[in-house]
């Protein structure tokens, strides 16, 4: 079985960490670089960085800030927001980044996942999406949640597959920084339905919501901010949790 991978997300405004509620109220939580270098020393698997007003202020991601982050670790990582066009993903692989994630843009221009995963390969190109649980339907908002759309999460999800994406990062917006745990009987229906990795985002509160992310939503991968910005969680005391628990991680010496 693949290991099971813990991803710290470093969300950016104006140049600093941010972490919010429900994708608003949001409070300082750092210096995304010397944040990025300590996750990468702690044992995080890989690190995504999204410039979360980028798509709405209508700018491209601080791709300076890119450069300066993945010259201090070792690990994948993934770099978000603003992105729309095969330019832009060119200049972020260049600048060290390992993949891409891109959201709004590929609900817009669903050809764009086609267009970067015939440039750049499928295992360069990460598909967010951020979803809402509206009267029993999942259904999928832009510009960093403010946007609602009728698509529904799951056959997004399966159009992504098909145009070429290599993984899916699904932010339930409704457990999004409510340290309640993480949106599992979702994460299992895109498990189930899909081919493709599914990374958990959004809920993160305690261990045993990481071990219930595998164990119940079968994802591949689990992400969160807060708990490992404010230091609630250690990473090294996780996937200790996570093994004891049978869950297959990487631990390093």
């Amino acid at each position: 079985m693949l290991t099971k991978r813990i991803i710290p997300c470093l969300d950016i405004k104006d140049g600093r960490t941010v972490k919010g509620v429900n994708f608003i109220d949001l409070r300082d939580a750092g210096d995304p670089v010397e944040l990025a270098e300590i996750y990468a020393r702690s044992g995080a698997d890989e690190l995504v960085f999204l410039d979360i007003s980028a798509t709405e202020e209508k700018r491209r991601t601080l791709a300076d800030l890119v450069l300066r982050v993945a010259s201090r670790v070792d690990i994948p990582f993934t770099v978000g927001g603003g992105i729309s066009s095969v330019e832009d993903v060119d200049i972020l692989l260049q600048n060290g980044a390992d993949k891409v994630s891109i959201n709004s843009s590929a609900v817009k221009d669903p050809d764009l996942i086609n267009r970067l995963a015939a440039k750049f390969g499928s295992q360069c190109i990460t598909v967010a999406i951020d979803a809402k649980e509206v009267n029993g339907e999942w259904l999928v908002h832009l510009v960093g949640g403010k946007v609602p759309t009728e698509l529904n999460l799951f056959d997004w999800a399966k159009e992504v597959e098909r145009r070429g994406a290599g993984e899916i990062l699904f932010t339930s917006m409704n457990n999004d920084g409510t340290k309640a745990g993480f949106a599992n009987e979702a994460l299992a229906r895109l498990s189930e339905e899909l081919n493709i990795p599914i990374i958990a985002s959004g809920g993160a509160g305690n261990m045993q919501h990481f071990c219930d992310a595998f164990l119940i939503g079968k994802a591949d991968a689990a992400l969160a901010a807060s708990v490992f910005h404010f230091k609630e969680i250690e990473i090294k005391d996780l996937k200790e949790e996570l093994r004891k628990n049978g869950i297959p991680v990487r631990i390093s010496n």
